[in-house]
């Protein structure tokens, strides 16, 4: 069996039952750029909370931040929903994959939202 750790970059596996199904997961370089350059921007702001932890900042400056981060992080999730419908769906639906990718999709979102 497959797995995604022995699969090329941007291919995956998931299942359905007991049906292993395989698609290319493909992204534009433009789209995975802003994520990537989005993501970074995050992880440094969270090396701030750190040093401000370190350097025993007050607890509501370092709260503000946290919930800074918190917020850039759901405008990451929500750029990755939108290219998820606008790539990801509309080809699942040419392919004739529409159910299985909307099953996938459900499941990640009731990981995803509180």
């Amino acid at each position: 069996m497959l797995t995604d750790e022995t699969l090329p970059v941007g291919d995956r596996v998931h299942f359905h039952g007991d049906e292993e199904h395989h698609h290319d997961h493909v992204h534009s370089e433009e789209s995975l750029r802003r994520v990537v350059n989005r993501l970074s921007r995050i992880e440094g702001h969270i090396r701030g909370i750190k040093s401000m932890v370190q350097e025993n900042r007050a607890c509501p400056d370092v709260l503000v931040q946290i919930a800074a981060v918190r917020g850039a992080l759901d405008r990451v999730a929500r750029m990755i929903l939108d290219e998820h419908l606008t790539s990801c769906i509309a080809r699942a639906a040419k392919e004739g994959n529409i159910e299985a990718e909307i099953v996938e999709l459900k499941a990640a979102l009731d990981r995803f939202l509180p």
